[in-house]
């Protein structure tokens, strides 16, 4: 009988073994799972906090740009309102050619015999006579003038030199053609109105004309403007 259980014990041994070594494999499967859970959590886990640092530094960078595109922005506005200032003091200035509606006045020595004993220079232009002419358009409102060709500005001189005028140092003769921006009604009846400068040079047989235009054109100023004394003044910021 004793003989008979031992293979029965054995094989119950057998079993108890295989079941634990079973057991202990699926242990170990799991736990080399869980392991490797684990280390792709963490693999997860680091990229997120790289890709987290990655979209700090780029909304980081996004915000530099936009304010520099916002700097850039402002540059040009304000670069914009430089250069529109520039231009329209340049137009001030006399520096560029203007055009627009506007008169031309022509100015001719007189055509009339000279009497005995009369003085010639009363037959012929003068500078006073061209200055008033130009005086009386700008109180009309004239916004550039040209006496034959040679642009008006602060600094430009009519003054006689014999028979001839000189304008901006440049000499012309008769006929003196001035032309003058601004509106034309106007412009026209401050030299032809009554007592005007061709009212007054009348008499003399001086022929003063205006023709209105719908548009006439000044050059610029081609003379020089360099000062020879004067300089700009620079004022400084006070603090408070």
């Amino acid at each position: 009988m004793l003989v008979r259980r031992v293979p029965w014990a054995i094989a119950v041994v057998c079993l108890v073994l295989g079941f634990m070594l079973s057991m202990q494999f699926k242990v170990q499967r799991q736990v080399a799972l869980n392991t490797a859970s684990l280390q792709r959590a963490q693999e997860l886990a680091a990229a997120l906090e790289k890709s987290e640092a990655e979209r700090e530094r780029l909304m980081t960078e996004l915000d530099e740009l936009r304010g520099q595109m916002t700097a850039m922005v402002k540059n040009q506005a304000e670069l914009a309102d430089v250069a529109e200032q520039l231009e329209l003091a340049q137009v001030h200035a006399g520096l560029v050619p203007l055009t627009g509606p506007g008169v031309i006045v022509t100015m001719k020595d007189s055509t009339l015999p000279v009497t005995p004993g009369e003085n010639p220079n009363n037959y012929i232009i003068h500078d006073e006579d061209v200055l008033k002419t130009i005086n009386d358009l700008a109180a009309a409102g004239a916004e550039a003038m040209a006496v034959n060709g040679q642009r008006l500005v602060a600094s430009s001189e009519v003054r006689c030199s014999g028979p001839t005028i000189t304008v901006n140092g440049v000499r012309t003769a008769p006929p003196i053609v001035i032309t003058a921006v601004g509106d034309p009604e106007v412009l026209q009846e401050a030299i032809t109105m009554r007592g005007g400068v061709a009212d007054q040079l009348k008499p003399w047989g001086i022929e003063v004309s205006v023709v209105m235009q719908e548009e006439v054109t000044v050059p610029a100023y081609k003379g020089s403007l360099r000062l020879k004394y004067g300089e700009p003044v620079t004022q400084e910021v006070s603090e408070d």
